[in-house]
């Protein structure tokens, strides 16, 4: 372990412990990535590492198990720290939350991002950070609002967990991103399996989970994050402070605020792209003996600007738009958030209770969240200033759960949730509600289990029931009723009948089963091989069911049918994960058969009086999506390393036998990295982004009469933009490393060399390109 600084005096040292009966967990390993060395413990679990630097270290710990526990150690001195192992529950892989256990199976495919990755990032939002992931790349309208992509799939058939908390923040909007601050999570972790029962039975691609670290005992420190861009010249500051004493109490302050003028493609002016976030989350709570209790609460706001460009007021414009090469409206730089718009706010609040007993770990939980959304759109005299949408959606959640047998040879998990749900569209905005009034009943219960049939092969498998229940009360244009033929299938939902609309109140049951089972093979010490088949139902959300009206955020028409069934899913997964010599490496396989599958399809143009606007209908198919992903690490000096990500989706409309709309195009990474930990921790990377053009695509173009040259047009929405190539490059390093104080700098650019480029899933890719270059810094003290 020895190092070549004479600095490098360190040690860290101590004991594995079994969380639960506080017995020696003997010949446990203990290992340090940066170092790519480690450790055996002794008989006793005692172990030393000797001669290490200062600096963060990832640490592995594992025993018995080929899956270790990680978590992250900054050393500043001697330090003995005993680590304490879910010994008897080794089949859980644990990704701790305050106290709250996340129990993933051990078929699962994972992929964690640790805190420094998130620092170099944490200007960005998190579907930008989500895409360091292997697997996963964006759906994007404009240059803040991103929802990850995982496998394919996206929008409610990815479920996100923000500390413990399914995040309810109308998530079934293409242009509605994650209310999250990124800041205050410490670690973000992409799992694509069986897991996601813990949290619904519809969560077909997998779950984001965010969560913070462990908080030590008897501790005081705090940290400042601080980040400039000059594209938006932009910036950013986040600070936290933690505190904790001897009695087991502990809490925790976390606030930042993000903000960005217009964004600037490499040719002109993205014109009202800026964004202003806000974010705040205090956390508090008390360890006790075999248990804890823990407070949560975190508000994010932001207000988002869409681009000007991209709200069109004729055929012959928006023809016009989508055949130009530069945007329709370009202005000087600003840091006004004009019209359109979106403001949204999210309160959430968690308060959960663990206790361990002879019986097993039982968890309770209470949350509640609130979403405030408002969209903006170009309106004139007094109704300039009034909003287009407002929607108002608060989410109450009872959940129980019990792990029990964990020393048998059947250990299993089984968890009881109720959920209450209630939208609220303000009718006083003028203008006929895209989303209606609706209240949502849930009730939902799931086992889980695994067999360890021997030191090399786990099984395991559970099963969920969820009944769905939505009641709403919509109006309906009389016009729009007929035109798709409600009258003859939902006429037992009229309400009240007025000259041109009805009242009417739609209510919907759904039974829904999913179910997983999958195994874990140990090939050797270092490679794995699992498999896991999940089955999923998962019922139409709100939008798809009664979207009805022009959507401004997202600058386009859409159309839900009261007629979609829910989805099933039959997903396979294979991962083989290894390390041999200098290459650790990881790759996974899927396939995905989902019949039923609902997806916005363009079917035309609509003129309304705020202008002329792309009609996407909500319609239903069956489909096949495979796919592979898979990143490769060479290790190949004590300071030099690479790292390759590449990822191939494939989509098909079975019913139609044509592509799926909306696949993200094949895309390889590469980057190759320098580190020293001797000198300041100096890390510097160059990375390359190569996006090919998506070749599969449906052809959803159609004709549209122009009344100026009286003959139709080809309004083409359908075709993919060019393949594109990017490089960036990030530096830092702790220019300050003592005991009380570390000052790290970073330095970086994105798209170094201004490439002009339009991406496939970026939805205003048809009015203007995406952004270019951007140089960055970032600063983190510690303290």
């Amino acid at each position: 372990m020895a190092q070549s600084d004479p600095d490098c005096k360190f040690s860290l040292s101590g004991q594995v412990i079994d969380e639960h009966d506080h017995s020696n967990l003997s010949f446990s390993t203990v290992y340090l990535i940066e170092l790519n060395q480690g450790v055996v413990a002794d008989s006793t679990g005692e172990y030393k590492l000797s001669n290490l630097c200062k600096g963060r270290y990832t640490v592995v710990v594992s025993h018995v198990s080929c899956r270790p526990d990680t978590l992250s150690v900054n050393l500043t001195k001697d330090t003995r720290l005993n680590f304490f192992l879910e010994h008897h529950a080794e089949y859980l892989h644990q990704i701790t939350i305050h106290g709250l256990d996340l129990q993933s199976n051990s078929s699962d495919q994972q992929h964690k991002l640790d805190l420094n990755r998130l620092d170099n990032y944490s200007f960005q939002s998190l579907g930008d950070v989500l895409e360091r992931i292997p697997g996963v790349s964006s759906l994007k309208t404009g240059s803040h609002v991103v929802k990850p992509v995982v496998q394919g799939l996206y929008g409610s058939r990815v479920v996100t967990v923000n500390h413990g908390v399914r995040m309810q923040d109308m998530e079934w909007g293409d242009e509605h991103a994650s209310m999250i601050e990124i800041n205050s999570a410490d670690q973000v972790t992409l799992v694509s399996g069986g897991s996601a029962l813990r949290y619904g039975g519809d969560a077909v691609a997998g779950l984001i989970v965010l969560q913070p670290s462990k908080i030590p005992d008897d501790t005081l420190f705090a940290s400042t994050l601080i980040n400039g861009a000059s594209n938006g010249w932009g910036g950013s500051v986040s600070s936290e402070l933690v505190k904790s004493w001897k009695s087991g109490w502990y809490t925790k302050v976390q606030g930042a605020l993000k903000r960005s003028g217009d964004f600037k493609a490499p040719d002109y002016q993205l014109t009202n792209t800026g964004f202003y976030d806000k974010g705040l989350s205090l956390t508090a709570g008390r360890q006790i003996n075999h248990g804890n209790f823990d407070l949560y609460y975190s508000y994010f706001n932001t207000e988002i600007g869409i681009l000007s460009a991209s709200h069109i007021g004729s055929i012959e414009d928006l023809l016009d738009a989508i055949n130009s090469r530069e945007p329709t409206i370009i202005e000087d730089f600003s840091y006004k958030i004009g019209l359109p718009r979106q403001q949204i706010g999210h309160h959430l609040v968690r308060l959960q209770f663990e206790k361990h007993t002879g019986i097993g770990d039982w968890h309770w939980q209470y949350d509640f969240q609130q979403n405030q959304r408002f969209e903006f759109d170009k309106r004139l005299g007094e109704n300039q200033d009034r909003p287009s949408i407002d929607l108002k959606l608060s989410t109450h959640t009872l959940s129980g759960s019990l792990y029990f047998n964990e020393n048998g040879n059947l250990p299993a998990e089984v968890g009881i949730i109720y959920r209450y749900q209630n939208n609220f569209a303000n009718p006083e905005t003028g203008v006929r509600r895209l989303i209606p009034d609706y209240h949502k009943n849930e009730v939902g219960s799931y086992l889980s289990g695994k067999y360890q049939v021997n030191s090399k092969l786990e099984l395991d498998a559970g099963l969920r029931y969820d009944f769905n229940r939505i009641d709403a009360m919509k109006f309906y244009q009389k016009s729009r009723w007929e035109e798709r033929g409600y009258q003859q299938d939902f006429s037992q939902f009229v309400v009240r009948e007025f000259p041109t609309q009805l009242l009417t109140n739609p209510v919907f049951n759904y039974h829904n089963f999913a179910y997983t089972a999958g195994a874990l093979y140990c090939v050797n010490a270092g490679s794995e091989i699992r498999f896991n088949y999940f089955f999923t139902k998962r019922s139409p959300n709100p939008s798809e069911l009664f979207s009805d009206g022009l959507h401004h955020g997202a600058a386009r028409i859409e159309l839900g049918d009261l007629r979609v069934k829910p989805e099933s899913s039959h997903k396979i997964g294979l991962s083989y994960i290894g390390r041999q010599g200098i290459f650790n490496w990881d790759v996974n396989s899927y396939f995905s058969r989902i019949d039923q599958f609902i997806l916005p399809v363009p079917t035309g143009v609509e003129l309304t009086i705020r202008g002329v606007f792309p009609v996407w209908e909500y319609q239903q198919t069956n489909t096949r999506i495979w796919g592979v992903d898979g990143q490769l690490t060479a290790n190949w000096h004590s300071n030099w390393r690479s790292h390759h990500m590449v990822r191939y989706i494939h989509g098909q409309d079975l019913v139609n036998d044509q592509p799926l709309i909306n696949i993200p195009a094949p895309r390889i990474n590469n980057s190759l990295v320098y580190t020293s930990t001797s000198w300041k921790s100096l890390s510097i990377e160059i990375a390359s982004i190569y996006t090919f053009r998506q070749h599969r695509y449906p052809e959803n173009n159609f004709l549209v009469f122009i009344p100026e040259s009286n003959a139709y047009e080809e309004l083409d929405i359908s075709t993919p933009p060019d393949g594109y190539h990017l490089f960036n490059v990030h530096a830092s390093s702790k220019i300050i490393s003592t005991e009380k104080l570390k000052l790290r700098l970073g330095l970086g650019f994105s798209n170094l060399f201004n490439n002009n480029y339009r991406d496939y899933l970026n939805r205003l890719r048809y009015f203007a390109d995406d952004p270019g270059r951007s140089f960055e810094i970032t600063l983190k003290l510690e303290y």
